[in-house]
C-alpha cells in the first residue's frame, strides 16, 4: 500500500478511470464492510447540499457549535491548498497520520472479498467517515459534493438536511431544469428528520420533497428570518454593522437574536446554521452566537488580504452574489478582476454579474483537460465592451503582474475556479516561505 500521503492521493486519481461517478451501491457497500452502519458517525449529524452556500454554512455551523462548547468534525470538498483541510476535527485539519489510516481502511475493505472500484471522492468521502467514526464528535457536519440523492456523502442518514440555494452549475450531471436539480439535492433529506431550506427562492421540488417524506422543513423568510435596519434585498448581506435573527425551535417556540455581528459570509448561510443548531435541540446563547459568528473563517470565500479579495466563485449565482456585495464597498481606484475559469462553466453569466462593479479585467489561462484559455474570456469581455489589461498564461503570472502595477487604491477580484484562487493563494505562501508549495494529486475536480 501506499506510505505517504502524496503517494495516497496519486493512488486515488489512478485507481478510477472516472472522476466523477454518481450512485451510492459501491460507496454504501464498502461502508458495509467498514462497518460504518454499526457504528455512530456522531450524537447529531447534519447533512448541507446546494449550489452555492455550502461552504459558509458549514464554517459557520462549526464555528456555532464550538463556541456552544460542542466537540466537532466538518468534511468539505474540494480543497485549496492541502487535502488535509478537508477533514477538521474542532476546526484543526486532520494530520496525514489520521487521513492515511482512514484510506488503508477503505482500501482494505473495497478489495475483500471482491473489488469494488471507487472515484477519487468516494475514497476520501469514506475515509474521513471511518476516521469521524473512530473518534465520535458532539455533531459532525458533512458537506454533499455534487448533487445529493447520488453523492458518497448520502451513504450516511443525516439527523439534520440543510439545503442552500439551487442554480444551475454541473449540467453534464445534473441537467439545467431547476425543479430536477432541486429534487436531486432534495435527496439528502430524511423521513422525519427535519429541514433547513436556506432560500426563500427554492424551486418547489425542495419543498415537496420535504412534504413528501413528512420531514418538517424550516425555510427562511417564515419560520426563520433575518432583519436589520437597513437590510440588503433577499438577506444576501449584512448592510450594516449588526442584524437581528428570528427562529423556531424544535418544539415551536420562537427564538430571537439580536444585534449579531456581520460574519463577513451570506446572512442567508449565517440563519440557516442558526437554525439548524436551534433544531438539533442546542440552546442558543447570544455571547455564544456572537462569539461564534466573528470567529467563522473560510478561505476563498470573499477573503480579503489588504486590497485583494479571493473568491472561488464559477457560476452566475455566486458571481451575483459577489457584485452585491462589492457594491455595498466603496473602492478609491480600480477594481479590477483576475479571473480564470473552467471550459464547462458560464463564463459569459459570471462576466455579466461582475462587469458593474469591475473596471478592468485581467484574464488568464487554467490547465487541465477543462481548462479555459484567457483569450477565449478575452472574447466574451470584448463582446461586452470591457477593460482587458492584459491576458495571462496562469493565475500566478497574472497576480505578479498585477502586483507590480497596482496603484495604492486599487482593488483586485480574484475569482472563477477552486483553481484560480488556489494558485494566487499558493504563490503567495510561496513567496513568504521560499518553499515551493505541494497541493497534492486532484483528479477529483469537483466544484472548481
Amino acid at each position: 500500500m501506499p506510505q505517504t500521503l502524496d503517494e495516497w492521493l496519486g493512488h486515488l486519481t489512478r485507481q478510477h478511470p472516472l472522476g466523477i461517478e454518481l450512485g451510492l451501491e459501491r460507496v454504501a457497500e464498502v461502508g458495509k464492510r467498514l462497518g460504518l452502519e454499526a457504528r455512530l458517525l456522531a450524537k447529531h449529524v447534519i447533512s448541507v447540499a446546494g449550489t452555492n452556500g455550502k461552504g459558509s454554512t458549514v464554517a459557520m455551523l462549526d464555528s456555532l457549535a464550538r463556541s456552544h462548547g460542542l466537540t466537532t468534525a466538518t468534511y468539505t470538498s474540494p480543497h485549496l491548498l492541502r487535502y488535509n483541510e478537508r477533514l477538521c476535527f474542532d476546526g484543526v485539519e486532520a494530520t496525514d497520520a489520521t487521513l492515511i489510516k482512514g484510506f488503508a481502511a477503505v482500501e482494505t475493505a473495497r478489495l475483500t472479498p471482491t473489488a469494488i472500484c471507487l472515484t477519487y471522492f468516494e475514497m476520501g468521502t469514506l475515509a474521513a467517515l471511518h476516521a469521524i467514526a473512530a473518534r465520535p464528535p458532539d455533531l459532525a457536519i458533512l458537506e454533499v459534493g455534487l448533487g445529493g440523492r447520488l453523492d458518497a456523502v448520502n451513504v450516511i442518514d443525516a439527523d439534520l438536511a440543510v439545503v442552500t440555494t439551487v442554480a444551475q452549475d454541473h449540467a453534464d450531471f445534473l441537467g439545467s431544469d431547476l425543479e430536477v436539480i432541486g429534487w436531486e439535492k432534495a435527496g439528502i433529506m430524511r423521513a422525519g428528520h427535519p429541514v433547513v431550506l436556506g432560500s426563500p427562492a427554492l424551486p418547489a421540488s425542495v419543498a415537496q420533497t420535504a412534504t413528501r417524506l413528512g420531514a418538517p422543513h424550516y425555510t427562511l423568510g417564515r419560520e426563520f428570518k433575518v432583519s436589520s435596519s437597513s437590510a440588503a434585498k433577499d438577506h444576501l448581506i449584512a448592510a450594516s454593522s449588526s442584524w437581528n435573527w428570528q427562529g423556531t425551535s424544535a418544539q415551536g417556540e420562537a427564538l430571537s437574536l439580536d444585534n449579531l455581528p456581520d460574519p463577513g459570509l451570506p446572512l442567508n448561510n449565517a440563519a440557516s446554521a442558526l437554525q439548524a443548531l436551534a433544531l438539533i435541540g442546542l440552546e442558543l446563547t447570544p455571547d455564544a452566537c456572537r462569539q461564534g459568528l466573528s470567529q467563522a473563517r473560510l478561505a476563498g470565500r470573499m477573503q480579503w488580504r489588504d486590497n485583494w479579495c479571493l473568491d472561488v466563485g464559477h457560476n452566475p449565482h455566486a458571481a451575483q452574489y459577489l457584485a452585491t456585495r462589492l457594491a455595498a464597498r466603496p473602492c478609491r481606484g480600480r477594481r479590477i478582476c483576475l479571473l480564470g475559469m473552467l471550459e464547462d462553466k458560464d463564463a459569459a453569466g459570471v462576466i455579466a454579474a461582475l462587469t458593474p462593479v469591475i473596471d478592468a479585467w485581467l484574464p488568464v489561462s487554467l490547465e487541465g483537460e477543462r481548462g479555459r484559455p484567457a483569450e477565449s474570456l478575452a472574447v466574451l469581455l470584448e463582446a461586452r465592451d470591457q477593460r482587458i489589461l492584459r491576458l495571462a498564461e496562469s493565475p500566478r503570472v497574472g497576480a505578479d503582474w498585477l502586483a507590480q502595477h497596482l496603484s495604492g487604491t486599487d482593488e483586485v477580484l480574484v475569482c472563477g475556479s477552486f483553481y484560480t484562487v488556489a494558485e494566487v493563494l499558493a504563490g503567495w505562501q510561496a513567496a513568504e516561505s521560499e518553499e515551493p508549495i505541494c497541493r497534492g494529486e486532484e483528479n477529483e475536480i469537483r466544484n472548481a
